[in-house]
């Protein structure tokens, strides 16, 4: 599977440097991080588990907390590892109006991130089907609409996806532009640089 991540950010000027104490590829303890649909949140987990503390960090799932449990065997062993070491947990949060959470609201982030985002399986459609192609566009300019508002100033915006064949037909840059966003820098994605991650679609397990 060929992957990138990409940037993106709003033209604020040069960015904010932090004093990087722990890190992980593009992350570190120094950034406040937001990360949105985490499916069985061993995306947050690797990070945490990276930095040693999770306090800078908010993972939030789009399912309640009974539905997750019963979607992903996995997600009680790194959502117990999270809230060990102190990452706010969030559930039933929709990344179409994130910024209307009432703890989300009142924060701004360094880094939000969504990997490999999913609008759900269709059984009626295929991933190449124009129907579903929409609804993947409506999802990222709809996140994209919402991020924006809880970022701070030089904040990112890390999207990974797939960007061959069809997946180029989500037009991923062009949404961001749309919502007042310039991309930054697309570099490749390695899963093997996140030990323990699983990537996870709408409705695996």
């Amino acid at each position: 599977m060929e992957a990138t991540v990409a940037f993106y950010g709003e033209k604020t000027g040069s960015n904010v440097t932090a004093k990087k104490e722990k890190s992980i590829m593009h992350y570190s303890n120094a950034h406040s991080i937001l990360l949105v649909g985490e499916g069985d949140f061993s995306f947050s987990a690797c990070l945490a588990r990276s930095f040693g503390s999770a306090v800078n960090m908010v993972a939030t799932s789009r399912d309640n907390e009974v539905d997750l449990m019963k979607k992903h065997r996995d997600a009680k062993n790194h959502l117990d590892e999270l809230k060990g070491l102190g990452c706010k947990l969030l559930y039933g949060i929709d990344v179409k109006d994130m910024q209307d959470d009432p703890f989300l609201k009142t924060k701004r982030f360094d880094r939000i991130i969504f990997n490999f985002p999913h609008a759900g399986h269709d059984p009626m459609y295929r991933e190449c089907d124009e129907e579903l192609i929409l609804r993947h566009r409506e999802l990222l300019s709809n996140f994209f609409s919402s991020a924006k508002c809880l970022l701070r100033e030089s904040g990112e915006i890390h999207v990974a996806h797939r960007d061959d064949g069809h997946y180029a037909q989500w037009r991923i840059q062009s949404l961001a532009r749309r919502n007042g966003l310039f991309l930054k820098e697309v570099v490749q994605f390695d899963k093997k640089d996140y030990p323990g991650y699983h990537n996870k679609r709408g409705g695996e397990e």
